[in-house]
């Protein structure tokens, strides 16, 4: 793996500051895309939590490495939220702000005297973003809602699985991981709007939106011709072949074919270039269940590695390995990329754990993989000398009264 490398001269968020009070998934994964772009994101946690208790285990070291995984490149520091002077500290915080971060159920922080309306008395020029399961208005906007909650309620999770198998949920978390992806592109957003019009705004994501966003063509099908889209396994709707096959050591990906023919030549079946249930994409999507088995028989006798040696530089297909992520430890275009990273451990902890970088790739001013997961609490110091001024006796007199930690 590579190291993460040293920080550009200048970043595109340089001089961004973001009051984060997300959690768990979707919010932290979002927030963490600022801090790759440059902002000063400050983690605000609570004081009484213990380092377990931060993210779901597996722990390393101590360490958990689900909030590990979507909390590099932050700052952290502890204020109660509930206590009156930890009000009026993040109320002098968010003066200092340029974004306010929350995925609380809607109603939150409005209760605790700090959301959207309290925090832009403080700052006109604030940005407040909100993401929550359903959004801040509308009659579920109180419900909760978790990854498959709103892979659910979004239309992903029915379009996903085999035709005669109950739904299945993706094996990533997309539920909380693109809502994450729409919050960070949204907050791009208010900042430049905010450049335009001097003043702040209230953004408002919903995790299920942002799955019915994924389901565009879904939706169209249906507008269109009253169709009913459901699960067809790893196939695509509209066009044959383009899903995985079997090999013989495992699968993979073939797609987008633009020579039908020359396909079926590569692969030792002109056969099936005559076979008039192939002769077109439409007679293939009409027959492709007869399609996918008699590709499965004949890719099963080669291996993954040696088909995508005869396809890949064809320009006859789009052809894919599958990869397992053990794989992506070993792909050469991963590592000429430099697309894993080794991130040290914090608290003075010896070595490190791999993430993926930023697939964000600016040529002058590039995105960078910072420090790792902030410690619970360690910058608080900092953040409030460097944001408030406040005077180390003026922090510890806050500490005093349990307002921080």
């Amino acid at each position: 793996m590579t190291q993460p490398p040293a920080t550009a001269a200048i970043a595109p968020l340089d001089g961004v500051r973001v009051l984060d009070f997300t959690w768990a998934l979707a919010g932290p994964f979002g927030t963490m895309q600022l801090a790759d772009l440059g902002a000063e994101v400050v983690k605000v946690e609570y004081p009484e939590t213990h380092e377990k208790e931060r993210g779901f285990g597996p722990y390393y070291q101590g360490i958990s490495t689900f909030f590990f995984s979507v909390n590099r490149g932050k700052q952290g520091i502890c204020i109660d939220l509930k206590h009156p002077e930890g009000k009026a500290l993040v109320k002098r915080l968010a003066q200092s702000a340029d974004v306010v971060t929350e995925n609380f159920r809607p109603g939150t922080m409005d209760r605790l005297g700090l959301g959207y309306e309290a925090l832009r008395r403080e700052n006109p020029r604030l940005i407040y973003a909100a993401l929550s399961g359903f959004g801040q208005t509308g009659p579920y906007s109180q419900y909760a809602a978790v990854d498959v909650v709103a892979q659910a309620m979004g239309g992903t999770l029915g379009l996903n699985g085999q035709p005669d198998q109950p739904p299945l949920r993706v094996g990533v978390s997309i539920g909380d991981m693109v809502g994450g992806l729409y919050f960070a592109m949204g907050i791009l957003a208010a900042l430049r709007a905010r450049d335009l019009t001097g003043a702040g705004q209230l953004l408002d994501v919903a995790l299920t939106e942002a799955q019915m966003a994924l389901c565009e063509n879904a939706i169209v099908r249906q507008s269109a011709f009253n169709e009913q889209p459901t699960r067809i396994g790893g196939r695509h709707p509209l066009i044959a072949p383009f899903q995985p096959y079997q090999s013989k050591d495992g699968h993979i990906v073939i797609a987008n074919v633009k020579e039908w023919d020359l396909l079926c030549a590569l692969i030792g079946r002109d056969d099936l270039a005559l076979d008039p249930r192939f002769s077109s994409n439409r007679a293939r999507i009409e027959n492709v269940e007869a399609l996918e088995a008699e590709l499965n028989v004949t890719l099963a006798t080669k291996t993954t590695a040696e088909w995508f040696a005869i396809l890949r530089d064809t320009n006859v297909c789009a052809v894919g390995k599958v990869n397992s992520i053990a794989d992506l430890f070993a792909d050469p275009h991963v590592q000429a990329r430099g697309m894993l990273v080794d991130v040290p451990l914090p608290y003075g902890l010896a070595g490190s754990l791999t993430l993926p970088a930023s697939p964000m790739r600016l040529s002058e001013t590039p995105a960078v993989v910072g420090a790792p997961m902030p410690e619970h609490g360690g910058d608080t110091d900092v953040v409030l000398a460097r944001w408030l001024g406040l005077a180390p006796a003026a922090v510890a007199a806050l500490r005093a009264t349990s307002a921080i930690k």
